[in-house]
């Protein structure tokens, strides 16, 4: 697609008339216009602010003319699955699970890649090749070429181990220690838990990177724990394969 047919589906599909538009992105209705009519193309400073109010990246509002790769883990990147800056502004080079409000999630590659087999195993390699392919290809992303200047001399990772620790020191019964905590994305673990009203309620933003973990009972049974944090909460949950009949155990904030 042209960059005019992108923002003319963009536009209508938000609901949005082409003076509503203008106003948001503070030019005229006859800018607007030119747009869609493939007469002119928004400079860059508008493009930043089309892709604020169409969550999309720029790159999509150019008609998708480059192949988005994440620099952290290699992962091809959708509009959906981009990570975002601390303006909350899209960062059109890494995904939401490696960078997060500005914050660069892995700074061991070791970790990375042992979350990255863990996923691709099963799904046409076996641990052995994804190991490989991860070791080769890692190296070669711009993240870890520029980690030295890109790093936050740890603070990140002392964060994690902040949370780990405060995390262990609830001594939930049953549940095993937490050795680490990864990046993840609220709409893949955003459970609805059962209030005694019997309504469902969600507590997480689908939208926003958490750290967390899955922990297997330490006495047994089918049900999982559940670790979720930030720096404003820690949650535990409890429940069965693939997030069913989950049971919120603790919510605690920070």
């Amino acid at each position: 697609m042209n960059t005019k047919d992108v923002i003319y589906e963009l536009r209508t599909k938000n609901g949005l008339s082409q003076d509503e538009l203008a106003e948001k992105v503070f030019v005229t209705r006859q800018a607007v216009s030119r747009w869609e009519t493939g007469e002119t193309v928004p400079n860059t400073e508008t493009l930043k602010l089309l892709s604020g109010v169409f969550n999309v990246s720029i790159n999509t509002l150019l008609g998708s003319p480059r192949k988005l790769v994440c620099q952290c883990c290699g992962m091809p990147l959708e509009d959906a699955i981009i990570g975002k800056n601390k303006d909350g502004s899209l960062n059109e080079d890494y995904c939401q699970w490696c960078y997060a409000d500005g914050t660069y999630t892995y700074s061991d590659m070791d970790d990375l890649i042992n979350v990255c087999v863990g996923h691709m195993a099963g799904e046409g390699f076996t641990e052995e090749q994804a190991r490989a392919y991860m070791k080769q290809l890692l190296p070669t992303l711009d993240y870890w070429k520029r980690y030295e200047q890109l790093s936050d001399n740890g603070q990140f990772e002392a964060f994690k181990q902040q949370l780990i620790d405060e995390i262990n020191d609830l001594h939930i019964e049953g549940m095993p220690r937490v050795e680490s905590l990864n990046a993840l994305v609220g709409r893949f673990v955003n459970l609805a838990y059962p209030l005694p009203s019997g309504e469902s309620v969600k507590l997480l933003n689908d939208g926003t990177t958490y750290l967390g973990t899955q922990l297997e009972p330490a006495f047994g049974g089918e049900r999982c724990f559940g670790v979720l944090a930030n720096m404003d909460f820690i949650l535990i949950s409890t429940y069965e394969a693939e997030g069913k009949n989950p049971e919120l155990v603790l919510y605690k904030k920070r």
